[in-house]
């Protein structure tokens, strides 16, 4: 068998929070060389291990060691803080921000002009192999630093590039919060179910099975989204009485564009 032990070089994680961790958790069943975290809440020692140091703050970095990339994964409110002390990395290590809202110029003019910069906008299906990451790459990064952040993305799903970096705040809308709205249905789903008469247990698993079933459905085949809704539509049926509702003017058409909108704004709020 092949080791797969080093096929990461080292890393310096900043944040080790749901996003952090979730990537992080990836990169260790991928193969993560011995790497770095830095984050002040002392939950995250349980994260530390043979491959992992997790330390407070960027003082604590042992002497002599350089990462390969440094990912940033903290608020976009602390990220002035966080990123002033790892400014000496800036000629050596490519930085790659998961934040939303902070812009590449935002990011070079913090950590200098010789920064390299990738900016991504990834999902926690991250944690299981599975998440999806636009990313856009900023100027004066190598081809081989940037073919890193393409590796380090892949490690945990699918990914896509844009050139135009105003895109990723309708991605950030999308797939950034999309597991949350997922999750949302889930709950609805299931709190549904139990106001019909089923018991907790069944409804949970209803809800549960009927999303993942469906999400497997949409990966297996060419069809559209929207073609798949047709078919499973019976004329003057249940399922048809339940979109009559559901796709109403006031319904999920106007309600998740409208939520979509919203958090694109929020993106671009927190880039100002």
């Amino acid at each position: 068998m092949t080791d797969r032990s080093t096929r990461l070089p080292p890393l310096l994680l900043v944040g080790g929070g749901h996003m952090g961790s979730a990537m992080l958790s990836s990169w260790r069943e991928y193969g993560m060389a011995p790497s770095v975290l830095i984050d002040p809440s002392p939950t995250t020692d349980a994260l530390a291990g043979a491959d992992l140091l997790v330390v407070r703050d960027a003082g604590q970095i042992p002497a002599g060691f350089t990462p390969d990339a440094i990912i940033v994964a903290v608020k976009p409110q602390t990220a002035s803080d966080a990123l002033m002390p790892l400014r000496r990395f800036a000629g050596s290590s490519v930085f790659v921000s998961i934040m939303a809202g902070r812009t590449i110029a935002w990011l070079r003019a913090t950590l200098g002009d010789t920064a390299a910069v990738v900016r991504a906008m990834p999902n926690t299906p991250a944690a299981i192999r599975a998440g999806i990451s636009v990313a856009c790459v900023g100027p004066h990064v190598s081809l081989s630093a940037k073919n890193l952040a393409q590796l380090l993305l892949s490690a945990i799903g699918h990914v896509e590039f844009v050139v135009d970096e105003t895109l990723l705040n309708p991605v950030t809308a999308i797939s950034g919060g999309g597991p949350a709205y997922v999750f949302l249905l889930a709950e609805l789903l299931e709190r549904a179910g139990i106001e019909q008469g089923l018991c907790p247990n069944l409804a949970r698993t209803l809800a549960r099975q009927t999303i993942i079933g469906a999400a497997k459905l949409l990966e297996s085949t060419s069809e559209d989204a929207a073609s798949l809704r047709r078919a499973v539509t019976s004329p003057a049926g249940t399922t048809e009485r339940a979109l009559a509702i559901l796709m109403a003017d006031s319904g999920w058409p106007r309600t998740i564009s409208d939520a979509i909108a919203a958090a694109t704004l929020r993106s671009f709020e927190l880039g100002s």
